[in-house]
């Protein structure tokens, strides 16, 4: 490969920030090669972003294997049960929404630190909690940090890494969500087996405390994104900062000269949610925001059935309802186990959708996986015309198709999507009020379901899933942007 340090000396022309993350090395004869060598502080800055996720599924799935241990303490009625679950799903909610936007005013760094700071802060609260309501309190805590998280990781890599490996490596950082939730399901049996006693659910959440610490310190030593500093009008700071993102050896580009496309220079008066609704940004707060609310309803309503299907299909959990610290440990366990199978398929959704989302596209997929989650919750409901073993079979097929389409499609596309149709000065805001939407399908499905459940009963209430991710696979189609490939700098203009 030919030494890129003779590319452009003789006058520097000025770029913009995406130009200098795209530009390929040549061979001595001219011919392109075909990927972006990616720099150390690239990576740091991908792996920081990924461990957010990581703690995001190990804290949420780790709450389900510590629940019955909590409301064994804390003497918890189902009223309870529905307070905690809701708990962190209202704080990311809330997070998303109130915190996220903030990345547009003062940067992607900062928040990316702030966040990992308020996440520490609630783990260390929640570890040492004395009653049922500062639990509450507590894990609303630790949900406004992971709603923060929800656009501010997207941001940090998808403005700092090339175009052509935006969608997968966003992706596989998202991907972690899923390893994070096995290994919190995992560390949850760990904890029980080497300590089976009440208490336990509070080194569970202890045990990523350390971990924690070690990521925010990462995070002070990563770059500011460019595409803000630029947006915002500091040039010389975002030509420094380019320059540190693409420090390697041999030293490459030796001189940096910045420019912002006509049109990407930032406006305050832009940065409301109501601008989010303006004829500019209309269609992409549409399908950023409408498909993710219909895939939450969906996800956390399957969710709910979980511990049933489980039960049913594993034919062994048998008590139900006991004091003896005994069974519930082993009960506990045995629904650990259980779940981290059902947690591998998400996972190989996830890995699917890593590997065609640069190929493929965002749209297809997500329309796909919506049509493949309505065909699963189909063959789920058809579960309840049926008895015995034919009932387990139709409910874990079904169980198992939504959960890898879900993950192949609206569930990693949704988050996708996100951060990428929205212009830099407000792609914080945009991608913060999506996953806020998206939280209140989540939040409504934790409230409404077991009583939904009771008045209309399970049949229809998953024909009615299957009519809404029907829906999403329209909406997706009917104000699709497709962002495969294209420059961060060309979408909303």
């Amino acid at each position: 490969m030919n030494d890129m340090t003779n590319l452009g000396l003789e006058s520097v022309e000025a770029r913009t920030v995406q130009d200098y993350i795209d530009e390929t090395p040549q061979w001595s004869d001219g011919t392109p090669v075909s990927t972006v060598p990616m720099t150390a502080m690239q990576w740091r800055i991908w792996g920081l972003a990924a461990a957010g996720k990581f703690f995001e599924g190990l804290v949420v799935f780790m709450t389900g294997v510590a629940m019955p241990l909590m409301s064994e303490e804390f003497g918890m009625g189902s009223f309870e049960h529905g307070l905690v679950g809701a708990a962190s799903l209202f704080g990311i909610l809330v997070g998303a929404l109130t915190l996220g936007g903030l990345s547009d005013y003062f940067g992607r760094k900062l928040m990316f630190i702030i966040e990992m700071v308020i996440f520490i802060f609630f783990l260390v609260l929640l570890s040492v909690a004395t009653s049922f309501a500062w639990i509450v309190v507590f894990l609303f805590g630790v949900g406004l940090a992971l709603g923060c998280d929800y656009p501010t990781a997207h941001l940090v890599i998808s403005e700092s890494i090339p175009s052509s490996a935006r969608g997968r490596l966003v992706l596989a950082a998202f991907a972690f969500q899923a390893v994070g939730a096995l290994t919190g399901t995992a560390l949850g049996y760990l904890i029980l087996s080497l300590s089976p006693e009440i208490a336990s659910w509070r080194l569970m959440y202890a045990s990523a405390i350390i971990p924690g610490i070690i990521v925010l310190v990462g995070r002070f030593f990563v770059t500011e994104s460019s595409h803000w500093l630029a947006a915002v009008g500091r040039m010389p700071e975002a030509e420094e900062q380019i320059r540190r993102l693409l420090k390697r050896r041999p030293d490459y580009p030796k001189h940096i000269k910045l420019k912002v496309k006509q049109g990407h220079h930032h406006h305050k008066k832009e940065r409301t949610i109501r601008s989010l609704f303006s004829d500019k940004h209309r269609r992409a707060t549409i399908l950023a925001s409408v498909p993710w609310f219909l895939q939450d309803l969906s996800t956390y309503g399957i969710g709910i059935f979980t511990p049933t299907i489980l039960a049913a299909a594993l034919g062994e959990i048998k008590v139900t309802h006991t004091h003896d610290i005994t069974d519930i440990i082993a009960n506990d366990m045995l629904a650990a186990k259980g779940a981290a199978f059902i947690d591998l398929l998400l996972l190989a959704g996830m890995i699917a959708a890593v590997l065609l989302s640069d190929r493929v596209g965002r749209m297809p997929l997500q329309m796909l996986g919506f049509i493949g989650c309505a065909v699963g919750l189909l063959v789920a409901a058809f579960s309840v015309d049926y008895s015995g073993g034919m009932q387990i079979f139709l409910i874990y097929v079904g169980f198992m198709l939504f959960n890898f389409m879900t993950n192949l499609g609206p569930n990693s596309q949704t988050y996708l999507i996100a951060g990428e149709v929205f212009p830099t000065h407000v792609r914080g805001l945009g991608a913060g009020f999506a996953a806020a939407a998206a939280k209140v399908g989540a939040v409504l499905t934790a409230f409404l379901f077991p009583i939904l459940l009771a008045d209309i009963g399970t049949k229809i209430l998953l024909y009615g899933l299957a009519a809404a991710s029907v829906l999403g696979a329209w909406v997706t189609w009917r104000f699709g942007i497709e962002t495969k490939g294209m420059k961060l700098e060309d979408v909303g203009h």
